[in-house]
């Protein structure tokens, strides 16, 4: 890959495709960066404390194109090749979290596996028609894939067995991205990132709900002393996916992409104590309907990819909160009125 090839990244408004996107263009690995998006939300914009972060997640550059649609057309997908000939796809948009306001297998299934497919089989009908080649397919996957952890660490390796929609759907999207990658002859990789957090959030994983009602004041329920989770800063989440799609070893693999130890809720609301004074906080039983979960082996990505995270929980957090109280990017007070 040059520096003057075109990166296309789905989703690429998004909360892991701009990252992405940011990366890459500061680093220089492409001239451009193709970012096809739909513009969608996925929560309440009439919430109080919603903000609306995607205007935020870019400066000004000549090297980040936008493209809106849906990835799921097919005409409009066969058109981006055509004009842009990407070298990669990052493979970013879909349902963003498990838990989300009348969530369905439909919307889940459109996200995760039909528009893979449909990006797949563009790619596929393009090569046909052109000399054009694409050097990887990257899908961007999920930890809920495993389900239930069965041990403490979960490898590549360890059976599959999603217990909700989300991870459902997230395994299926795998299953399409093997087999049509494979039969198609498009070098693929599959990444499993766990628990992503970070500046720019702003569909209410636990990270940003936590966050915003401890800044609140207002009481914070854990759902399970122990319950466990591998936060994921999404630069470290990010870097490990540019990695994965530029390695040779990368092709045709799966790679978990996470910090590699996982902590406790119940420690990152500690984490987050020695930033925001008086967080009141409770105890209840954890819900049996989420999988139990908890550290990720990244061995495979650590000797095959070079990959190391850089984030701690701590240093993390630490500069997601400078982030979320920086009026450079929000009205901290208007966002956080009933507090002060």
């Amino acid at each position: 890959m040059s520096k003057n090839d075109k990166v296309l990244i789905t989703g690429g408004l998004g909360f892991i495709g701009s990252h992405l996107a940011k990366i890459i263009i500061k680093k220089k690995i492409a001239s451009k960066c193709v970012l096809l998006d739909s513009f969608t939300g996925f929560i309440n914009p009439l919430k109080d404390n919603f903000i609306d972060f995607r205007k935020h997640r870019f400066p000004s550059s000549k090297n980040i194109i936008i493209e809106r649609g849906d990835a799921g057309d097919f005409r409009l997908v066969y058109k981006i090749l055509d004009k842009y000939k990407p070298t990669i796809i990052f493979h970013a948009s879909a349902v963003p979290i498990a838990k989300l306001d009348n969530i369905s297998a439909n919307e889940c299934r459109r996200g995760s596996v039909d528009t893979t497919t449909n990006i797949l089989e563009c790619v596929n009908f393009f090569q046909n028609n052109t000399k054009f080649k694409l050097n990887r397919f990257l899908y961007i996957s999920s930890s809920m894939v495993y389900g239930d952890f069965k041990k403490n660490k979960v490898s590549e390796k360890d059976q599959l067995n999603p217990k909700e929609l989300y991870g459902t759907m997230k395994l299926a999207g795998e299953i399409v991205t093997q087999g049509l990658g494979t039969s198609y002859n498009i070098p693929y990789s599959i990444i499993r990132p766990s628990a992503v957090y970070g500046p720019t959030d702003m569909n209410l994983r636990v990270t940003q709900y936590f966050m915003e009602k401890a800044l609140l004041g207002e009481k914070l329920v854990i759902h399970g002393k122990e319950e466990k989770l591998d936060f994921t800063f999404v630069e470290d989440l990010a870097e490990g996916c540019i990695l994965a799609a530029r390695s040779k070893k990368g092709i045709n693999n799966v790679f978990n992409i996470t910090y590699g130890k996982a902590q406790t809720i119940h420690k990152y609301v500690k984490i987050l104590s020695k930033y925001i004074k008086n967080i009141k906080f409770v105890f209840k039983k954890r819900d049996k309907s989420r999988p139990k979960r908890g550290t990720l082996s990244i061995a495979k990505a650590r000797s095959l990819l070079n990959y190391k995270p850089k984030y701690s929980l701590e240093k993390g957090t630490k500069i997601y909160l400078d982030f979320v109280k920086t009026k450079k990017y929000l009205d901290f007070d208007k966002l956080y009125k009933k507090k002060n």
